[in-house]
């Protein structure tokens, strides 16, 4: 059986077209498929290196509402940033500066050593207590200024290290501080003076960021983990020759958050609130969290955030 079909020359472009409408179609569903799929492969790609630059930085973390302008989430046991925001921005320290004080102290001085508290020493923004004519062991000092960030006990310890090239024994201290920075690769900091006080209303004592702070902390912990064991109790008792001295921790959180290895805080009108801490968040796993540029209460807020945040992503990544 023959069928004839006679189609018009319009019919014709009809079907033409449509075939042509469809085969457009197709083609951009699988242009858009395509680009997805490329898109999806640089997300992976990027996240590859990503790790291979040592950045675990989470979404949970570029979350949280902190009032600090930079911070640093640093993981000691696998050398890599877990968060961050301006890490190397060089900002003034306040008493962050007395961990490198004590540091210079300790590897300077015999910890026999006995000082004694001279007037000069009683600065006039120090008020921890300190007594003119107290003698203290160099331990104890140490312990005093980490726990009280006592302005007069750094001017104390600056003050007996022996001056070199006819200078005072301060500005040699200084230049210690500073030539330590250098070594340890602290590229952002510079100190003026040993307690991080502010100089005037425009210059700081000291400046640094907070990668440099974590570098100087996870430093000291490597060389001389006891040194800064008195900065994560919440008070003690501390004794000169005739004075006995109850100190309370400024690190307001020190008894919140578990596993503390290290704390220094750190406060002036030109910094705003600092604060350093170290912890063990898992067997032998250690993390260091800096804080630089938040205010004087919201430091504490922002390092618990940042702490809880940083445990929750370590037991995800082990679960």
């Amino acid at each position: 059986m023959n069928i004839a079909i006679n189609l018009t020359k319009k019919q014709v472009l009809g079907i033409l077209g449509l075939i042509l409408v469809s085969f457009g179609f197709y083609m951009g569903v699988q242009a858009v498929l395509y680009f997805n799929l490329q898109y999806e492969k640089s997300l992976l790609q990027k996240a590859d290196l990503t790790q291979v630059l040592g950045v675990k930085q989470s979404d949970n973390f570029e979350k949280l509402a902190l009032s600090a302008k930079a911070y640093l989430v640093w993981d000691v046991k696998e050398q890599e940033i877990i968060a961050s925001l301006n890490r190397e921005m060089q900002l003034p320290l306040a008493s962050l500066t007395k961990l490198m004080t004590v540091y210079i102290a300790s590897n300077n001085l015999k910890d026999n050593l006995s000082l004694t508290i001279k007037d000069e020493n009683l600065i006039k923004d120090g008020d921890a207590g300190l007594i003119s004519g107290e003698i203290w062991t160099l331990v104890d000092m140490i312990d005093f200024v980490l726990m009280s960030s006592s302005n007069d006990g750094a001017n104390a310890l600056a003050s007996i290290v022996n001056p070199l090239n006819q200078k005072l024994p301060q500005e040699n201290f200084i230049d210690e501080m500073n030539n330590k920075a250098k070594e340890l690769g602290m590229v952002q900091s510079f100190f003026l003076n040993e307690s991080g006080l502010d100089v005037n209303e425009g210059v700081s004592g000291a400046y640094g960021s907070a990668k440099d702070v974590v570098i100087l902390l996870e430093n000291i912990l490597k060389e001389n983990s006891n040194l800064l064991e008195a900065s994560t109790q919440k008070e003690q008792l501390l004794y000169s020759n005739f004075s006995t001295h109850q100190i309370q921790n400024t690190n307001l959180i020190i008894d919140k958050l578990p596993g503390v290895l290290a704390s220094k805080t750190g406060f002036t009108d030109l910094a705003g609130g600092n604060l350093i801490m170290a912890f063990d968040i898992g067997i032998g796993h250690n993390i260091i969290i800096s804080i630089l540029g938040s205010t004087k209460e919201d430091r504490f807020n922002d390092m618990e955030k940042l702490f809880w945040t940083s445990v929750e992503n370590f037991s995800n990544d082990n679960s």
